[in-house]
């Protein structure tokens, strides 16, 4: 939300000032974005900050007036938010985070910091509309490089622990969490399970790794809810959004915890800690 209000700033506008803003959180509760966004909807609020495609789902639902501005990792195209990038047309418009596509890439990433893993356990979550074809894109790599994958689908916190309970039983070398918002409400919670398991963990997001993860990659939370309070900030002040282009990101971050990897006993390659955006020590 720092980086929200911080977008509303770029286009003279304040919270409290120039606009009140209403906070409904679903704790990873899916089931209760639905509600939530009617009783939005019946408050005739001027626009909804969707986080997550699960919420753009709930708020597209419960309107085709209000105007909707999502911050999601999913592609808004397939998942059926938007038809195209440029053109979104009615109520909706937003930033695609581009997490979902990269669990490739961190595949690859955490190949190279656990050298010779064996078999890398997945962390995902089933209720998410995105989790298949964001598990596909894992799958995908590991089919290519040969690497073996355990996946284990967690939809709640009592689930948790019994994932990592699996994962250890099955002797994983190293996790891969796949981006879920409900994953980073409990993000301390899985950092920690992690390092109980002796598990070395890539995260799709830098908060992880800075609250003690060992590496992320993605693109920056900061960034892309600045862009979306500047979407939102322009809305008020009345641009339309079906004429304001989905935005996607530029810059993708590397963060490692080398601290962690110390307390793991991994020597992280220094041409990773050379192509990091950031090394925490």
């Amino acid at each position: 939300m720092t980086g929200f209000r911080r977008g509303l700033e770029e286009v003279s506008l304040a919270e409290n000032r120039d606009a009140r803003i209403e906070y409904r959180w679903s704790g990873g509760r899916y089931d209760e974005l639905q509600p939530m966004a009617a009783e939005l909807v019946d408050r005739k609020v001027g626009g909804i900050l969707a986080a997550g495609l699960p919420a753009a789902l709930a708020a597209k639902t419960a309107t085709s007036t209000i105007p909707i501005v999502f911050v999601m990792g999913a592609d808004p195209v397939t998942s059926g938010i938007v038809p195209s990038f440029n053109r979104p047309g009615g109520n909706v418009t937003g930033i695609s985070q581009y997490y979902g596509s990269l669990g490739g890439k961190r595949l690859e990433l955490l190949h190279e910091i656990v050298a010779g893993a064996a078999l890398v356990a997945v962390l995902t979550n089933s209720n998410n509309p995105n989790s298949e074809s964001h598990l596909s894109d894992v799958q995908n790599v590991a089919r290519a490089t040969g690497q073996k994958i355990v996946v284990a689908s967690v939809r709640n916190e009592a689930e948790m622990d019994a994932a990592f309970t699996k994962f250890v039983s099955e002797r994983a070398s190293a996790l891969l969490v796949a981006d879920d918002p409900f994953f980073g409400v409990y993000r301390k919670k899985i950092i920690a399970l992690a390092a109980q398991s002796h598990l070395p963990a890539i995260y799709y997001t830098r908060e992880f790794t800075t609250d003690g993860g060992l590496v992320s990659y993605g693109s920056s939370t900061y960034e892309n809810f600045r862009l979306a309070g500047d979407y939102v900030g322009r809305i008020i002040k009345g641009a339309k959004p079906a004429h304001l282009p989905v935005l996607q990101p530029t810059k993708f971050e590397l963060v490692i915890n080398r601290k962690t990897a110390r307390t793991l006993g991994l020597n992280v390659p220094q041409s990773l800690l050379v192509a990091a955006d950031e090394v925490i020590e």
